[in-house]
């Protein structure tokens, strides 16, 4: 079998594939030294930070020798748990174990036994794994770019050939780094991550700004501000009746529903979030859930400076306090600020996709549903239709759900409901409101209204009519 040396353990996890030429194979290693999948090895001597990697079958069969320790679990270690674990091991905090003299440091086995390992958290392990998975595709893709880049004069073609030669086969390659680029731009993030009400409405600011139309982009500011407070404040109360937390801040926008004068505004809207915030509301909750995050908006602070402002401004203008032409660009720039600040605050959004279900089919013996749905992430509602597996039956075809990290699906109905716009015929999310005492549903993309549709009782139900 093979031997495994610490200069087979990689810095980021992995074990070194077999070398004929330069590692030792023996066959007369005892066989309580023998490696078996799932073990997982630690460095024994660390240089910065430990090394540390999970033994495969591909690896075996192996035995550990030198400057390791071979950690075996005494029961069955998932995947995710193990990926968890091993990141732990190769952390600051196992690596400041380590002891000796002469920058010969190393981590002793009774040091081991005081080390409580990290107990299995799906979504953390999800997300290590995703990175994980980023860091070695960037990598390949380095290595295309840097083998291309070398192949320039190794081929006898001339300059001219050589250079449509590189330039057709390093496209796709300058793509991926274009691509890749876009992310550092907070617009682009928006414009592709963002859930569409809320992506649309923040699009319509970009084009207006840079067509310098001053008084179109204030507004549309303004109207996005409201749009992006709605949409956090409506799925929060969808949310947390999902969890079965009471808010007293929905009963202000009950009363909005059933009155006579208007319906709810940035102030009902404000007020969820930040009931919301408070950390007892959220007591108890599994630390992904993603009332956490929405909490994220209602601090205390700039964020809070940045809403009440924007708040005063839209105020001023629903009532008929127009801005003099020589104050338009500053009270522009400053409310564009104010509104990036909370686009900023609500970057979480990016991963809380909107999904419009389209279909169900539930598969009895699998005890599973088949689920097609439109991803609703971006400034255009028009979108190809995906399917996913989902362990329950209670998933309704029509409505919109918001998919938490753990891929937990989130009923948003009915505090905000989908269909194509009576007045404009684009398909377009909606919230109930109220107009001149009339009970009406409320487009957050582009206002448009018209009398409810959906079941008034389903509104009673859920307490806010």
């Amino acid at each position: 079998m093979r031997l495994l040396w610490i200069r087979h353990v990689g810095r980021d996890g992995s074990i070194a594939e077999p070398d004929t030429e330069t590692d030792i194979w023996r066959n007369d290693v005892p066989e309580r030294f023998h490696l078996r999948a799932g073990d997982l090895l630690l460095s024994e001597v660390v240089t910065g930070r430990p090394k540390a990697a999970r033994v495969e079958e591909s690896d075996l069969p192996a035995a550990a020798v030198g400057s390791i320790h071979v950690l075996r679990p005494t029961g069955p270690l998932s995947s995710e748990h193990a990926r968890l674990i091993l990141a732990f091991l190769r952390s600051d905090a196992v690596g400041s174990l380590a002891r000796g003299n002469f920058g010969r440091n190393r981590i002793g086995r009774r040091d081991l036994l005081a080390l409580k390992l990290p107990k299995a958290d799906d979504a953390l392990s999800t997300a290590l794994g995703e990175l994980e998975s980023a860091a070695r595709r960037m990598s390949r893709w380095s290595a295309e770019a840097t083998s291309l880049a070398g192949s320039v004069f190794e081929t006898g073609q001339s300059l001219d050939e050589a250079r449509r030669s590189i330039i057709a086969a390093g496209q796709l390659t300058r793509l991926r780094a274009e691509a890749a680029g876009e992310l550092d731009d907070p617009g682009y993030l928006v414009r592709t991550r963002f859930p569409y009400p809320v992506a649309l409405r923040l699009r319509e600011v970009e084009a207006r700004r840079s067509a310098g139309d001053l008084a179109p982009a204030y507004d549309a500011v303004l109207e996005a501000a409201e749009a992006l407070l709605a949409y956090t404040a409506l799925v929060a109360g969808a949310l947390a009746r999902g969890a079965s937390i009471e808010l007293a801040s929905l009963e202000a926008l009950q009363r909005k529903l059933a009155g006579t004068a208007g319906g709810p505004g940035l102030g009902e809207w404000t007020a969820v979030l930040q009931e919301i915030g408070g950390v007892k509301k959220r007591r108890g909750l599994n630390p992904d859930h993603p009332l956490h995050e929405l909490a994220n908006l209602a601090p205390e602070g700039e964020a809070q400076q940045a809403r009440s402002r924007l708040a005063e401004r839209r105020n001023a203008r629903a009532h008929g306090r127009a801005l003099d032409a020589v104050d338009l660009p500053e009270a522009l720039e400053n409310a564009s600020r104010d509104l990036s600040l909370l686009v900023t605050r609500a970057r979480f959004l990016a991963d809380l996709p909107l999904i419009h279900v389209t279909s169900v089919t539930w598969d009895a013996f699998r005890r599973e549903a088949s689920i097609s749905y439109r991803r609703l992430m971006g400034d255009h509602p028009v979108v190809p239709t995906s399917t996913m597996r989902y362990p329950s039956n209670t998933v309704e075809t029509g409505s919109l759900y918001l998919v938490g990290r753990d891929h937990r699906l989130h009923l948003l109905r009915p505090f905000l409901t989908c269909e194509v716009c009576e007045t404009c015929r684009t398909w377009s999310t909606f919230h109930a409101d109220k107009v001149k005492g009339d009970l009406v549903q409320k487009s957050l993309e582009h206002g448009h209204h018209y009398p409810y549709r959906a079941d008034i009782e389903v509104l009673r139900q859920a307490d806010l009519m």
